[in-house]
């Protein structure tokens, strides 16, 4: 799980949507140095959101962990772009 307290999620594989364990976030786009404003999204009541920035559509998945994503590995850690 992200070591924050919100996760962040990036899309670099460039797929329309992407299944999350959570229904708060904050969305990066592409990793750095690509990614978009760390936007945070709140999905609410819903079950999916779009991202503003990036258009990708995140949909809750209650079968996922909060550090799972289908597809696989796009759950950002923001110390990887301190490491840099």
């Amino acid at each position: 799980m992200a070591k924050i307290g919100v996760p962040h999620f990036h899309n670099d594989i460039g797929v329309e949507k992407i299944h999350i364990g959570v229904k708060e976030f904050q969305c990066v786009g592409a990793r750095p140095p690509l990614d978009h404003p760390h936007v945070y999204l709140d999905m609410g009541a819903d079950d999916q959101i779009v991202c503003p920035y990036c258009s990708t559509l995140f949909i809750y998945d209650a079968n996922l962990r909060p550090d799972q994503t289908d597809p696989p590995y796009c759950l950002f850690e923001p110390q990887e772009a301190d490491a840099r």
